[in-house]
C-alpha cells in the first residue's frame, strides 16, 4: 500500500462561514481516531496550535504507532500576522514568523518527523498598487532563506496556493514556487503541492509535479479535489477523476516515496468514510497502473494520434470495452 497520512485538524471540528461541523476532539482522540481509518499511517500535525510539547506528542504517537509525515506551522493566526507575515514591512512581525518556522523545525527534529511545510496564506495582496512586489519578493526570500538554513537536516517544505487568507499570494502557482527557491539556493527545501490548488489555480497538477520532480528541490503531496473554482477539500476523484490518474501516473513514473497526505475536509460527510475514500480509490489507482502496459501507454503519449491514446484510456483506465 500507498504511505498516506491526514492533516489531523481535518479529524475534529471544522467550520466555515456559516455552519460548524464534526465535534472537538483533542490531540489524543484524534490520534485515536486515526486507528479507525483504514489505509493510514501517518499524520500532519499543525504547530503551534494543534501541538506544542513534543514529549507529550511523541509519547502519543508511540501508543498510537503513528508516524510524522510533516509538521505543519502555521504563520497566518497570530494577529500581527494579519497584513502578512513573512512579507510584512515590520522586520519584529518578520522575525516573528521566522521564529515559528524555526521552531516547528525544533519540534519536528524532537518527534521524529523528517520535514516541515509551511503556507504562508497571510503573505499576499488584494489591489492595485497595494505592494511593492520586488520588495515583497526579498521579504520571501530572506525569510524563508533563513527559516529553510535552521536545522538543514529537517527540510523546509513551501506550500503554494493561489488564495487565501488573500486576495491573492504571493506563492500562488509551482514555478513561483521553484523561482523562489532557486532564488534562497537550499537544495533542503522543497515544494509541498496540493492537488486541489493547482487544480483552482489553473494549473495541471501533472505537469506542476513533473516541474518540480526534474529540478533540484523536494516534493511532499497533498491530496484532495474541487471543481477548479475554489478550494473546496473534496475527497479524491470526484471531480477531476482523470486528471487524478494522470497526477499519480507521474508520481509513480518519479518513483515518489514519500507520504500522499489527505488534505481533505468532511465536513456534511462521515469522517472515517471520507478518509477511506482517498486511501481506496488511491490505492486502486495505483494498482491499476501497475497492470498496465507502460511501452505501450508512453508511446502513445509521445506519439501524435490522442485518439489511440483516448482509446487505450478508456479500454485500461476505464475499463470500457
Amino acid at each position: 500500500m500507498l504511505k498516506m497520512s491526514i492533516i489531523t485538524s481535518f479529524l475534529s471540528k471544522t467550520k466555515d462561514r456559516f455552519h460548524e461541523y464534526n465535534q472537538s476532539l483533542d490531540l489524543e482522540q484524534k490520534f485515536q481516531l486515526m486507528t479507525e481509518i483504514d489505509g493510514y499511517d501517518g499524520v500532519e500535525i499543525v504547530y503551534p496550535y494543534e501541538v506544542s510539547d513534543p514529549q507529550e506528542t511523541a509519547e502519543l504517537l508511540q501508543k498510537y504507532e503513528l508516524k510524522v509525515a510533516a509538521v505543519n506551522v502555521n504563520v497566518k493566526a497570530e494577529p500581527e500576522f494579519r497584513n502578512g507575515g513573512l512579507t510584512s514591512h515590520n522586520k519584529d512581525i518578520r522575525d516573528k514568523a521566522v521564529r515559528f518556522i524555526k521552531e516547528a523545525k525544533d519540534f519536528a527534529a524532537a518527534v521524529g518527523a523528517d520535514k516541515v511545510t509551511c503556507c504562508p496564506l497571510g503573505d499576499g495582496y488584494e489591489f492595485s498598487f497595494q505592494f511593492d512586489y520586488a520588495r515583497a519578493w526579498k521579504y520571501l526570500v530572506d525569510t524563508f532563506g533563513e527559516a529553510g538554513a535552521h536545522r538543514p537536516e529537517i527540510p523546509l517544505f513551501v506550500e503554494y496556493k493561489p488564495s487565501e487568507t488573500r486576495g491573492r499570494c504571493f506563492v500562488d502557482t509551482a514555478a513561483k514556487g521553484l523561482c523562489l527557491l532557486n532564488d534562497i539556493q537550499n537544495k533542503d527545501m522543497g515544494i509541498t503541492l496540493d492537488f486541489g490548488h493547482s487544480m483552482y489555480g489553473n494549473e495541471n497538477p501533472a505537469e506542476a509535479f513533473v516541474l518540480l520532480a526534474e529540478s533540484p528541490y523536494k516534493a511532499y503531496i497533498h491530496i484532495n479535489d474541487n471543481d477548479g473554482k475554489w478550494d473546496w477539500d473534496y475527497f479524491c476523484g470526484t471531480k477531476h477523476l482523470l486528471d487524478y490518474i494522470e497526477f499519480l501516473y507521474y508520481l509513480k513514473k518519479y518513483d515518489y516515496r514519500d507520504y500522499l497526505t489527505s488534505d481533505t475536509s468532511p465536513t456534511r460527510w462521515d469522517i472515517i468514510g471520507t478518509f477511506e475514500a482517498n486511501s481506496r480509490i488511491t490505492n486502486k489507482i495505483w494498482r491499476l497502473l501497475d497492470q498496465i502496459d507502460n511501452t505501450e501507454f508512453e508511446g502513445l503519449i509521445n506519439g501524435t494520434d490522442y485518439l489511440k491514446t483516448w482509446q487505450f484510456i478508456e479500454n485500461n483506465l476505464f475499463s470500457l470495452k
